[in-house]
């Protein structure tokens, strides 16, 4: 089911550094409270990919909320496609360190919920690094449910966002605070490997968490995108058809209701 939203740009002081989080918002156009969704960017940053994600989310019936998590080095800007955005997003990403993108998180979380037009459960949608910071965010906080996509690094420390270990070694976190969590990835993903799906897969299970690990085949990485040259179609719609089955379920808590907006 979808609706008119609303667009705007919000500013989310981050109290433990003084920094200022610059974050898109769409939401629907009509009065309520709707439950808040976060929308955790590619390595490019917040660009028009990602507000059409956003965009998306919010035509179900949610608050989407995409922080800028590299506003202290690249405030309200976004990087293009491509070897040169892609050289400089690496530069970005190894600014972010576990403790400031924790921090951040909580800043965005007490932000959205400070809204009148928010309701009480918040769930995650995250691509690429942007799904490593909804898996981290999972194990930090009540993230009723997250959608993570294709997120890299998640077994081994080889970002700060990585250290001092692994981020899956967190995942009872994702248990103790009662989420539920759908990995997706393609199986010809050059950043996530099969061992490093079959080690993820280990921590979650071992965690109890309720979780679901969506391989598709003949898939390769950032596949959720229609502009991106690994766009791939019916990987992408399968996807979202999970995606809003697990939003409606998880955030909406009358049944009924959340039925009908899937």
């Amino acid at each position: 089911m979808s609706c008119e939203i609303l667009q705007e740009q919000v500013a989310i002081p981050v109290p433990e550094d003084g920094s200022i989080i610059d974050a898109y918002v769409a939401r629907p156009e009509q009065p309520g409270k709707y439950p808040a969704v976060i929308v955790g960017m590619e390595l490019y940053g917040v660009n028009a990919e990602i507000r059409d994600a956003a965009r998306r989310v919010a035509e179900l019936g949610y608050v989407a909320i995409a922080p800028n998590f590299y506003h202290r080095t690249l405030p309200n800007d976004s990087l293009p496609f491509g070897a040169e955005g892609r050289d400089r997003g690496f530069e970005h990403l190894h600014h972010l360190s576990r403790p400031t993108v924790i921090a951040d998180v909580r800043a965005v979380i007490n932000f959205i919920h400070a809204r009148q037009d928010v309701s009480e459960r918040t769930g995650f949608l995250g691509f690429s690094m942007g799904g490593h910071i909804a898996y981290l965010a999972a194990t930090q906080f009540d993230i009723a449910a997250c959608a993570c996509f294709y997120g890299g690094w998640l077994v081994n420390t080889d970002i700060e966002l990585s250290r001092p270990e692994p981020t899956a070694s967190l995942t009872a976190g994702i248990a103790k605070h009662g989420g539920r969590l759908i990995y997706f990835v393609g199986e010809l993903d050059h950043a996530v490997t099969r061992e490093q799906r079959e080690q993820l897969a280990a921590a979650l299970e071992d965690a109890h968490v309720r979780h679901e690990m969506v391989v598709y085949p003949d898939t390769g990485h950032s596949f959720f995108g229609e502009t991106r040259d690994t766009f791939h179609r019916v990987s992408r719609d399968d996807a979202w058809k999970r995606v809003q089955a697990l939003f409606a379920e998880e955030l909406y808590q009358d049944r009924h209701f959340s039925e009908k907006r899937s």
